[in-house]
């Protein structure tokens, strides 16, 4: 029957698509994302980045230093700390003891420097954070106080206090404009994510195309199917289902993440670390689509031709264990190429049809490779795309009707020579 493509294709997709688990699935992924995509929101409500450290000081003690600090934090808008001045070191003890304090300050005069030496005080020797700024204010006021002894005019210190200011851009010798630091970083992140779909995507669906395949061989429903359908257009009809199915519930996913991070409440934080959806590249996301559907297929026309070979479930993980080392070579190369996108390593690769959907994607998102380069990569990777569905066609053709013990290489190859596709 002409539409007997279609006609598996429905099929594989209701299956799927009406199974509980794949339902529950989707349901539990996407709620996660949903708190995946409302974190920036959740991490400035909750993680306490309102609340100032309380640090202690002994009134008296460098007043000069201590007044500094305290004017310092007095003048910030959302201060990290608070000083707060005590009587005595053993009422600062006490108070921290207690927990009124995160911490105090204590000073030793140390001539040779000309500022005495500040020591926090604190239960816990690791308090990055809370040092780190201590520091930070203090090296002013020290800086402040050697400047007014040098008799600076406000002019100079203006000058002298005026930050200097860096951008990142990168180079394009191709175009007259190179990216920002902000456009890299995005490039950055699609690359990555879009890296760990495809892994995602290749691992999951092509196991549940070979599996499906090795159940209905061993349960001797495939000697029915193939009565009516084409070994071709069977093959062919379950990898499509199979692939919409997946489309429908990345759609899903992403759907529900994208939209929480689009809400003001997060898009605004988000900003302020200088992320921003707008600033992706939209040839990125053609790129994108397109080595993601290329790096679909050529792998579920693998896992489909090995789960034809395979008359047992209990046998198909050794059977797709070359496939799987294939897939996560390619994802770890790419992970590998994320620091070093030029790379000799990725540069070879990504003419290797198996690995390019990972690393040509890579090289155009964090690189600039050659016009030649992209097109030779694409063409290797149709070209494989036609040749291993081909020869993927014919052991699926072979493979349905062999029951018993796994054929050899050799068997299958004489099957092969015996059938057309």
């Amino acid at each position: 029957m002409n539409n007997s493509l279609w006609t598996v294709m429905g099929f594989t997709m209701r299956n799927k698509l009406r199974s509980k688990s794949f339902i529950i699935m989707t349901v539990v992924l996407a709620l996660l994302l949903v708190v995946a995509g409302n974190l920036p929101y959740l991490i400035d409500k909750l993680g306490g980045g309102s609340s100032a450290a309380k640090v202690g000081y002994a009134q008296g003690q460098h007043a000069e230093i201590t007044e500094g600090l305290a004017q310092y934090y007095g003048q910030v808008p959302e201060p990290d700390i608070e000083m707060v001045g005590m009587a005595s070191e053993a009422e600062l003890k006490s108070s921290l003891e207690n927990g009124d304090i995160k911490g105090y300050l204590t000073f030793a005069d140390e001539p040779a420097g000309g500022f005495p030496k500040v020591v926090y005080n604190s239960k816990s020797a690791f308090e990055g954070g809370t040092a780190s700024s201590l520091t930070v204010v203090l090296q002013q006021i020290k800086n402040e106080a050697i400047i007014k002894d040098a008799g600076l005019s406000d002019e100079q210190k203006a000058q002298l206090y005026a930050q200097v200011t860096l951008e990142t851009q990168k180079v394009s010798f191709t175009n007259e404009k190179g990216k920002t630091e902000e456009e890299q970083g995005m490039a950055i992140g699609l690359t990555y994510v879009m890296i760990i779909l495809l892994f995602m995507a290749v691992m999951i669906t092509g196991q549940l195309i070979a599996t499906e395949i090795t159940a209905e061989k061993s349960s001797r429903v495939m000697e029915i199917i193939v009565t009516s359908v084409s070994p071709l257009k069977q093959m062919w009809g379950k990898i499509l289902g199979t692939f919409l199915v997946a489309i429908i519930q990345l759609v899903v996913l992403i759907g529900a993440l994208v939209a929480n991070l689009t809400m003001p409440q997060n898009s605004d934080i988000l900003k302020s670390f200088g992320i921003d959806l707008g600033n992706i590249d939209p040839m990125l996301l053609v790129y994108a689509i397109g080595f993601f559907l290329a790096g679909f297929f050529l792998y579920a026309t693998l896992f489909a031709a090995v789960g034809s070979i395979v008359s047992r479930t209990e046998d198909l993980g050794q059977a797709v264990m070359p496939i799987t080392l294939l897939t996560l070579v390619g994802f770890y190369v790419a992970m590998f190429g994320l620091n070093q996108p030029d790379h000799i390593l990725i540069q070879v690769c990504q003419y290797i049809p198996f690995f390019s959907p990972f690393l040509m994607f890579l090289r155009i998102g964090l690189s600039e490779p050659a016009w030649w380069e992209i097109a030779l990569s694409i063409g290797i990777l149709a070209a494989s795309i036609l040749l291993i569905g081909w020869i993927s066609a014919k052991i699926y053709r072979v493979g349905v009707l062999m029951y018993g013990k796994r054929p050899s290489v050799k068997e299958i190859m004489k099957a092969m020579k015996a059938y057309k596709v």
